[in-house]
């Protein structure tokens, strides 16, 4: 008799690796620490392989109903797996490099990585607000250290500092709204606190009062405005491997609670979360975009950049439901999820391009140390533009697809001057995109060393940049598991 469900084998494997993983690499000498690197490459793979086994067409209840196997969670866990795999190629001669001088060893950049990706899949897979909970805080803990790892670089520290604390406040408004919850429906279960909440004896003040302490955490996890203040010191602060890491797969678990919670919980009080998402996408894409016209140094133009994608991803939740009618919250829902593993996969390649350019004893973060890059390699160039054109929305990439997905589903909901207001900031922020395209290209290269990286690298990096393009010519297949996806876990 078989006494574990298979839908919980991969989180068991991870863990299990992740101690084995851990062990070894106490043992190793530095030269060694490839081993540790193909190590955590192979753990994800064959967590990937048992997500594929154990995935199904409906959704499975695990674990006295705390946790749930469906198709939205295998999607986002196998793209997490990607981004975490693909962060490690990309910061596997980063991390080398700077092993010793800066106190990131190897072992532990891969171990706390691994864990952050623990955190994550119990949060895309949890169907009850503590799991959900711990999941977040297993996450948060492991990228608080990673961000902390370079502990003589004064930046990094500051950083480090600023995370854990808004962090830490962050946890107390999600707990403080999942008290609230708990008080109103006597229920920690998302299913049974949608039934309850929908009833006519539900409290409503406090359901009500509740959320908005829970959207307050979770639109600092998000990284959307007004709790966007930790993320561009962070992702300045950070090693870029860290920031690399920080930008991808946390952000597909941050989509996976926020729809966990909102949708799958709090649907009954769609109309009221909705207006508070919708303060939140516009004041994420009017600061966000604005803000980082002026910044000069490419990682905190980046993570600007992602404060106005984030919110233009929300608005797929704020349009899901309009004047009543909810046949629009499928194609909406799976906009938005479109929309997050569009930006993981650009984000993925944008920063590994500064990891490309990157060297012992050279940080590649200013914008200005992509002058000339065409003249220094004219694919890598080609690689970046398609990267950048992709943030800015432009076709045929995937980043225009994604937006026009959500703009779709903003303009069926009614909501014509949101859908103006979206593509107002969007042409605002091309400028910045395209700033980066004319350093590559118009300006003369500040720096001439040949830019040496692996071959494993190289052919990720080439990869990556090439299915932005493909999946923005030919988006079809992607769309409609994300449509499948959301309107067979809304089904049940």
């Amino acid at each position: 008799m078989n006494l574990i469900p298979t839908s919980l084998y991969p989180e068991i494997f991870l863990l299990s690796s992740i101690c084995l993983i851990l062990l070894l690499d106490m043992f190793l000498k530095d030269d060694k620490r490839n081993v540790t690197y193909a190590l955590s490459l192979v753990t994800l793979g064959v967590c990937g392989a048992l997500t594929l086994g154990a995935s199904s067409t409906g959704s499975v209840y695990l674990s006295n109903n705390m946790f749930v196997s469906d198709a939205v969670s295998s999607l986002l866990k196998l793209f997490s797996y990607i981004a975490v795999g693909v962060t490690f190629i990309y910061g596997r001669q980063y991390v080398a490099d700077r092993g010793m001088a800066t106190g990131i060893l190897g072992g532990e950049f891969y171990v706390l990585a691994l864990f952050s990706l623990l955190g994550q899949m119990v949060m895309i897979s949890g169907n009850n607000l503590l799991i959900i909970y711990l999941g977040l805080e297993l996450m948060s803990l492991a990228l608080y250290a990673l961000v902390a790892l370079r502990r003589d670089h004064t930046v990094s520290t500051e950083a480090a500092m600023k995370y854990f604390v808004l962090g830490a406040l962050a946890s107390g408004f999600l707990l403080y709204g999942i008290s609230m919850l708990y008080g109103a429906t006597g229920t920690l279960n998302l299913n049974e606190m949608s039934k309850i909440a929908a009833s006519a004896n539900a409290n409503k003040t406090i359901l009500v009062f509740g959320i908005v302490f829970l959207v307050a955490g979770l639109a600092f996890k998000l990284g959307v405005v007004p709790f966007h203040m930790w993320v561009p010191d962070v992702y300045q602060g950070s090693p870029t491997a860290v920031t690399l890491l920080l930008g991808g797969a946390p952000k597909l678990a941050a989509f996976a609670i926020t729809y966990r919670l909102l949708v799958e919980g709090l649907f009954p009080l769609v109309v009221d979360w909705q207006q508070m998402l919708m303060v939140l996408a516009v004041m994420s894409m009017a600061i966000g975009n604005i803000t980082a016209i002026a910044q000069t140094n490419l990682k905190r133009m980046l993570a600007y950049s992602t404060i106005s994608q984030m919110g233009f991803m929300l608005l797929g939740f704020l349009s899901g439901v309009s004047n009543g009618n909810i046949t629009l919250a499928g194609e909406a829902y799976s906009a938005s999820m479109f929309y997050a593993i569009t930006y993981v996969m650009t984000t993925l390649g944008s920063f590994g391009i500064i990891l490309l350019l990157s060297r012992a004893g050279f940080e590649a973060e200013n914008i200005a140390d992509l002058k000339g890059l065409n003249k220094r390699s004219k694919w890598f160039a080609f690689i970046m533009m398609l990267f950048m054109f992709s943030l800015a929305g432009i076709p045929p990439l995937m980043g225009f697809y994604a937006k026009l997905s959500v703009l779709s589903s903003v303009v069926a909901a009614g909501q014509i001057w949101l859908a103006v207001a979206a593509v107002m900031f969007s042409l605002i922020g091309a400028f910045y995109y395209l700033r980066v395209v004319k350093v590559m290209y118009f300006d003369e290269p500040a720096d001439t060393a040949p830019i040496s990286a692996g071959m494993d690298m190289q052919i990720v990096l080439s990869v990556n940049g090439l299915a932005v393009l493909i999946l923005g010519i030919l988006p079809e297949a992607l769309l409609f598991r994300c449509v499948e996806a959301v309107k067979t876990s809304l089904a049940s």
